[in-house]
């Protein structure tokens, strides 16, 4: 029995592959065929995306803190809406609003910007999620992902919108619990009112994307249109539980304006994807359903 020597074992192992690019170390790794990747180019593809995001929300967050002043002013409109109704119904009710603490001004000022700037850069780590969540963006592939930001953009910053116009409508609801005639004062933190209306803005930002995740799914074939089919009593429900919970006012309106936009949207995207199916009952948006799959066995 011969055995091999050193030289011949490493020879017979595949080579692996290097980047020589410049900055190669500050570019996402190169796929194989397909968009294929070991574990550890997908950690490095991973760290690439986020560094990405976070380097464009600390540009568009620094630019607007040049403008804290007017963007406060429309972080507080909910608050003054709200205060007004509370007012017009009861003259004698005492709203202040607080900032407690030396450093809570400019803490106050930051937490601002760095909201207006998460909003505003959320074209680019919108892409970044769409880059690293299909892989090798070649060809076809790319077409997708300028239609995915086409939808993506709009539905957000439409969900956004919608939570921050409904929020006056939570607040007003909540404040008016305060006992009339009894010098009870409503003293409302700055940084905990800004807490809440990022949480609302950000879940309704994040809901209206639903449709888009949906018909992603479809096309990398993970979900078919049948599936939506038969789970959509049962998330027409969750629909309207979730839009109990975001809208801490309770009434039927403002529950009404996340789900039944979620629900139509639903019903859109389950259409989009049975067209879909019909039409390419093979497709998969050329990449491997595979890779989706889990083995559990």
């Amino acid at each position: 029995m011969t055995v091999g020597t050193g030289k011949d074992i490493e020879a017979s192992e595949p080579e692996a592959t290097q980047d020589h690019r410049r900055l190669a170390g500050f570019r996402p790794p190169k796929g194989g065929e397909g968009g294929t990747m070991s574990l550890i180019d997908h950690l490095k593809e991973l760290r690439y995306r986020v560094v990405v995001s976070l380097v464009a929300v600390v540009i568009t967050s620094s630019v607007a803190f040049a403008f804290y002043r007017p963007l406060v002013e429309v972080v507080m409109w909910p608050y003054h809406q709200a205060s007004a109704a509370i007012l017009a119904k009861n003259p004698q009710a005492h709203l202040q609003v607080v900032n407690t603490g030396v450093v809570a001004p400019f803490m106050l000022n930051l937490r601002v910007a760095m909201v207006v700037g998460l909003i505003a850069a959320c074209p680019i780590w919108l892409y970044e999620l769409w880059a690293f969540i299909v892989p090798g963006l070649v060809g076809k592939e790319k077409r997708w992902a300028v239609r995915f930001l086409g939808a993506a953009i709009p539905l957000f910053l439409a969900g956004a919108s919608l939570g921050y116009w409904v929020m006056p409508k939570g607040i007003s609801m909540m404040l008016s619990f305060t006992p009339n005639g009894m010098g009870i004062t409503n003293l409302l933190d700055m940084n905990a009112f800004l807490d809440l209306e990022l949480r609302l803005i950000l879940l309704f930002g994040a809901s209206f994307l639903l449709p888009v995740v949906l018909v992603i799914l479809n096309m990398v074939g993970v979900l078919k249109a049948q599936q939506l089919a038969a789970a959509r009593k049962w998330s027409i429900f969750g629909f309207f539980c979730l839009g109990a919970f975001a809208n801490p006012s309770g009434d039927p309106i403002s529950m009404c304006a996340l789900a039944v936009p979620l629900t139509v949207m639903y019903i859109v995207a389950e259409f989009i994807c049975r067209s879909h199916d019909r039409k390419h009952p093979t497709d998969s948006m050329g990449i491997d359903s595979d890779e989706f799959k889990i083995d559990v066995e």
